[in-house]
């Protein structure tokens, strides 16, 4: 399994201190972030597009090419590029020529984003997202193949016979379809062909299991065969249980109250918080055991292939987000590869992580 990170550059005021972080330190830290992950041996890096005050990645190519600059072997991948209100032109270039600068280490998440602050800024009509980005992925999927290309669609002037460089390293550029529970959505990625990164952000896990079948049945009708499968979470790891709820739960809640109150949820208490992340819960909160168990435990139900935690969300501190990926590199990823090593061989299991 492949494991790693992404975020959003995400800048809350802290809780206590009232106290925001700037772009220019956020993005700094960002980039301290990704080269650690890799220094530590994870091997994907992901940050999100949003148009918001608190989150200041609104172009996922610029940090990501700021990030290849840095690292040498971590893959480097938009989660998510909101494509409904993108130009599919530009957005493949960009990420073309990310995949050049990081020599062949680019992968674009597309999806159609949980917020709708991008279609005004860029000239379309939110009411018509769906009908944007299933056109506009059919568009980016014409320009993975040589060029020159011809199409034509509604929202988009059509392209006669256009070359559009330049060309990713190894030929083509992956991309994924991020996907937020929705098995439509889900269905249609497997119908493309397309991996699915499945967004977990609270709840029970089992909900995702409807988008899972979706993905497996719109593989099995194109004959694409098995697909990789991706979980994303929030989370967040300590030296010790008590620690990780401590430290992360004032930030977290911040995080949600603000973002998800928005829509109306109710505030998040500490019980509640609590309760989420017991049992294989959500968000993955724990010390390293914990965590290492509860993504096999969610792998028992997915049998994803790749797993993205977000954990510099909110206003945790840099240096906890810092001590969280240390601890998921080193402790929490190699029991986790070690453990689905010997499931697929068969043998006796393998030692937990203390």
């Amino acid at each position: 399994m492949e494991i790693g990170l992404y975020g959003f550059g995400e800048a809350l005021p802290d809780p206590t201190t009232g106290a925001a972080t700037s772009p220019q330190q956020r993005m700094a830290e960002v980039l301290e972030e990704v080269e650690l992950a890799e220094q530590v041996g994870l091997d994907v890096f992901g940050v999100g597009e949003h148009h918001r005050p608190e989150m200041f990645v609104s172009n996922p190519a610029v940090v990501l090419a700021a990030a290849a600059a840095r690292t040498s072997r971590i893959r480097l991948t938009s989660a998510v590029s909101v494509l409904g209100s993108a130009d599919p032109v530009r957005l493949f270039q960009d990420f073309a020529l990310l995949d050049v600068l990081s020599d062949g280490r680019a992968e674009l998440m597309v999806g159609r984003g949980a917020f709708v602050e991008s279609f005004p800024l860029f000239g379309r009509q939110a009411q018509d997202s769906d009908a944007l980005f299933v056109e506009n992925l059919e568009l980016l999927l014409r320009l993975r193949e040589d060029p020159p290309v011809t199409w034509s669609g509604r929202f988009r002037p059509a392209l006669e016979a256009a070359a559009v460089y330049p060309r990713p390293v190894r030929g083509t550029l992956p991309v994924w379809v991020g996907v937020g529970g929705t098995p439509s959505s889900a269905l249609r990625a497997g119908r493309l062909g397309l991996p699915m990164a499945l967004a977990l952000i609270g709840g029970r896990p089992g909900h995702g299991l409807a988008s899972l079948t979706a993905h497996r049945e719109g593989a099995r009708q194109s004959g694409s065969g098995p697909l990789p499968v991706g979980i994303n979470t929030h989370g967040f790891v300590a030296p010790t249980s008590q620690a990780a709820a401590d430290d992360f739960f004032p930030h977290y809640a911040g995080y949600f109250n603000a973002i998800f109150g928005e829509r109306g949820m109710p505030p998040l208490t500490r019980e509640r918080f609590d309760a989420a992340v017991t049992d294989h819960g959500l968000p993955v909160v724990g010390s390293p055991a914990q965590v290492v168990e509860a993504i096999l435990g969610h792998h028992e139900l997915f049998g994803h292939t790749r797993y993205l935690m977000q954990t510099s969300i909110g206003s945790v501190p840099h240096r906890l987000v810092m001590r969280s990926i240390e601890l998921l590199g080193t402790e929490v990823a190699p029991a986790v590869r070690d453990e689905l090593r010997r499931r697929d061989r068969g043998t006796e299991r393998a030692p937990s992580v203390r």
